[in-house]
């Protein structure tokens, strides 16, 4: 609801939205022939649902996957603010007590479990005990909704722009699609905000929505009026009745809504049946239901009490969906659908209501009346261009529909129509007991019936065929016995009325009456006896056929691991050789590190000498230019080589050599020998 309730029944789920195809059985669709072009066909638009929340997330009404999108609130206070003329035509459609109905909280977990469960095959849900599945009889007393009529059926278009603007003076989302703006349509209808103002109560929030719509509404009669009923029916068969998982409304209704007089021939409440058993079939990931969902929980508080998912309330209110309320979990949505599985699996067949209704006051429901002709009977269920089975037998199969662009499909699906028109076939049962079908039912769904955590180990059906066999059993055992007591009771009677042995001699045709009821009294009990020894005999063999599933199971996975053990001893020992090999190749890895270390080393001493020897050049060079400048002797260009302080060390070492050299050596320091004395001049030799 919006503010106070107006959730949604697909969700947001806290992501942006995103547009994708619709489900798989409606495919295009068909353009208006009052169109001036003819587009091609496009696939409608519809809203995903967000995937579940966080196993420790509680479950409620603003945090879930499944959020009540319905606007019940909004609806109710827009048809308590209509006209009263405009409440009686309602009255006459026959939405009346539809439109009376309050609000049901959405129980996600019981809807998603119930979700798991349907075999869109046979269009049923699948439990131990057997197939399940809502009928026409269900909705009509859960809904008030008319199950009788015409199909809701027609001419679909790949836009609808054209007829929502000259309807309901709206717009549609899109060129090409069938949806308007729930916003844009309530306030059409008076109700521009439906959020709850803080701190009003739901009581005023509901009363200014009234007030406000009361005020937007024709008091009278005429065009405007007209089109104010077409926008409010629009809300509530595109929000409620066949509503989508997203937050825009749906306007396929609105060729049916032109003539207003024939509203009310149509079966709404068929079409509703119809649409939920599509929706139910979509994909496992696809959490949630489309449709009116309250219809299942209730259906489920009906036929599953041993759930304990409903309270009930308001006895002897009608419709059904009144005496109900959902008893608040807050415990995570996983552990619920966990427990109602588990639930489901354990659930002793006598406990399952299959007739819930008996002793209903039918005359307060005249719409149950009108339907009856419609119950108990296999039938085709039409919502536009959905076409799903109803069927009692379970042999049908869905019809493979395939759209041109411009589809009439009260001539594409003549032979269904004219199967709702004669009302079905209707379902007689020859069997004795449902023996026959437990075995067969067993055997073409085998363990697929148990999804709680406790399910059995059956592969091949057995257990559940036993469980089917015995239960069978129970119930004729049952039967049996209360024919046994009724027996008694009537011999009985029969003695007292009888007095004695004189009596008897007075009236012998008491006398044979008695005797008669002895007899069928005492066969009655050796059946009796009969079947409770097959009883014990089916108990022994479910025990018998358990403990041998269990060890066939177990023999079967033996040699499984077995090959599981020799697989990890491969690679455990795979595992050793490729550590060792590591070992190995991080050695070798290190030797290479330490020669690459030490090759590098050279590296950078030979590139330090090169540069020594490249700077040596440079001042030899550098050198030979001065002297050439300067005079310098170029035997003296030999110091400059090593710089001012290697000629220094150079002139060191050869003093101290010449120092240690031996005296006469000829490499030691000579002492220079006085000069000799030269002869006086003047003088010479004597002759």
């Amino acid at each position: 609801m919006e503010g106070g309730g107006e959730g949604g029944q697909g969700g947001e789920g806290g992501g942006r939205r995103r547009n994708k195809s619709i489900r798989r059985r409606q495919l295009g669709e068909g353009t208006s022939t009052a169109a001036p072009e003819v587009p091609p066909t496009v696939a409608m638009e519809e809203e995903p649902v967000a995937m579940p929340g966080d196993e420790d997330e509680p479950v409620g009404p603003k945090k879930t996957e499944l959020r009540s999108r319905l606007g019940w609130a909004v609806i109710r206070a827009i048809y308590d603010g209509l006209p009263d003329f405009q409440v009686r035509r309602l009255e006459s459609m026959g939405f009346g007590p539809f439109l009376r109905l309050e609000e049901l909280a959405p129980d996600v977990a019981l809807i998603q479990a119930l979700k798991e469960r349907w075999d869109p095959e046979c269009h049923a849900f699948l439990f131990p005990w057997g197939h399940m599945v809502p009928t026409l009889e269900d909705v009509v007393r859960i809904t008030g909704l008319r199950v009788d009529g015409q199909a809701v059926t027609g001419t679909t278009y790949t836009s609808y722009q054209e007829p929502v603007e000259r309807l309901l003076g709206l717009e549609v989302r899109g060129e090409r699609s069938s949806l308007v703006q729930r916003t844009a349509l309530q306030a059409s209808l008076g109700v521009t905000s439906a959020r709850r103002q803080t701190g009003k109560g739901q009581a005023e929030h509901m009363e200014r929505m009234t007030d406000d719509a009361r005020a937007a509404m024709a008091e009278e009669e005429g065009e405007a009026a007209d089109r104010d009923l077409r926008r409010f029916l629009t809300l509530v068969i595109g929000k409620l009745i066949l509503g989508t998982r997203g937050d825009p409304v749906s306007c396929r209704c609105l060729p049916l809504l032109e003539d207003l007089s024939s509203v009310g021939n149509y079966a709404w409440g068929a079409a509703l049946l119809a649409h939920l058993f599509d929706s139910l079939g979509t994909s496992s990931r696809v959490t949630g239901v489309a449709g009116f969902f309250p219809l299942l929980q209730v259906w489920a508080y009906y036929h599953l009490p041993s759930l304990g998912r409903g309270v009930a309330r308001r006895r002897g209110a009608v419709p059904l969906l009144q005496r109900w309320r959902f008893c608040r979990d807050e415990r995570s949505l996983r552990r619920q659908v966990t427990m109602i599985h588990d639930a489901m699996d354990t659930i002793p067949f006598r406990h399952v209501q299959r007739t819930p209704y008996v002793g209903e006051d039918d005359a307060t429901q005249p719409w149950v009346e009108r339907g009856r002709p419609y119950f108990g009977r296999d039938i085709w269920l039409h919502c536009y261009n959905t076409v799903v089975p109803l069927h009692h037998r379970l042999v049908a199969r869905t019809l493979g529909l395939h759209q041109a662009v411009v589809t009439d499909w009260t001539v594409r699906v003549r032979e269904q129509l004219d199967d709702w028109e004669q009302r079905g076939k209707e379902v007689v049962s020859e069997a004795a007991s449902d023996e026959d079908y437990y075995r067969a039912y067993a055997r073409r769904y085998g363990a697929q019936v148990y999804r709680g955590t406790r399910r059995p180990l059956d592969p091949e059906g057995r257990i559940a065929s036993l469980e089917g066999v015995l239960h069978s059993t129970i119930q004729q055992r049952d039967d049996l016995q209360a024919m046994v007591d009724q027996l008694r009771g009537e011999l009985e009677r029969a003695q007292q009325m009888v007095g004695g042995a004189s009596s008897s001699r007075e009236d012998p045709g008491r006398s044979i009456l008695e005797g008669q009821l002895a007899a069928a009294a005492a066969r009655a009990e050796d059946a009796l006896v009969q079947l409770r020894e097959r009883e014990q005999e089916l108990r022994t063999a479910l025990a018998r056929t358990t403990v041998l599933e269990a060890e066939m199971a177990e023999l079967r996975l033996r040699p499984e691991a077995a090959e599981a053990t020799r697989r990890r001893q491969e690679a455990e020992a795979r595992w050793q050789q490729d550590a060792e090999e590591a070992v190995r190749l991080r050695a070798e890895a290190g030797d290479l590190r330490t020669q690459l270390g030490e090759e590098r080393h050279r590296s950078d001493m030979l590139r330090s000498e090169m540069r020594g020897l490249e700077r040596a050049l440079a001042l030899v060079g550098h050198s030979r230019s001065v002297t050439s400048r300067s005079g310098i002797p170029s035997g003296s260009a030999g110091h400059y080589l090593t710089g001012s302080s290697g000629r220094r060390r150079n002139e060191e070492e050869e003093w101290r050599r010449r120092e240690r050299a031996p005296e006469g050596s000829e490499t030691g320091p000579r002492v220079m020998a006085p000069p000799s004395p030269r002869p006086p001049e003047g003088t010479g030799e004597s002759g």
